[in-house]
């Protein structure tokens, strides 16, 4: 009976010790349109851990929120009625275990289409998901990338 016991607690020890090691890879990004601006405003929230391990750059190192800046411009691209749109990064800021991203493209009258290459983490992490909810002139839309899906298009 002791034995019994004893292997029962070691097993339930064993399952609880294994969904110890499992890690969620996610980023998330909001798009608000500014329609007195004519601007696209994004903010991405990302793992600062998952982050740093993907460019390879310790987050307490002074350069790392310009290398995340970095990182994020060549893994994100925008495309408003099959035209691509420059993004001008306006800030970002570690917060713990976040690292929060601001940038915008402007020059945006009407969004007929918007595709959207969302490459965060992918390369990195291989059952990252990105999520992108935007929000246009009272519509809501969400897309999400993931590996062998990292361009998403929606109509509006």
């Amino acid at each position: 009976m002791r034995k019994i016991l004893y292997l029962t607690g070691f097993l339930a020890l064993f399952s609880l010790m294994s969904f110890a090691v499992f890690d969620f890879y996610s980023s998330m990004t909001k798009a608000d349109y500014i329609e007195g601006s004519k601007t696209l405003k994004f903010t991405s929230k990302i793992n600062t851990g998952h982050i740093s391990d993907a460019i390879k750059i310790n987050r307490n190192t002074a350069g790392f929120e310009a290398e995340v800046k970095k990182y994020v411009n060549n893994n994100f691209d925008v495309y408003v009625n099959g035209s691509p749109k420059t993004l001008t990064f306006t800030g970002s800021q570690v917060s713990g275990e976040t690292v929060w991203v601001y940038f915008e493209a402007n020059g945006v009258s009407d969004v007929n289409s918007l595709k959207i290459k969302n490459t965060i983490l992918l390369g990195a992490f291989p059952k990252q998901i990105n999520v992108v909810n935007i929000a246009y002139k009272g519509n809501q839309q969400t897309m999400n990338f993931q590996r062998g899906k990292e361009v998403n298009e929606v109509d509006f």
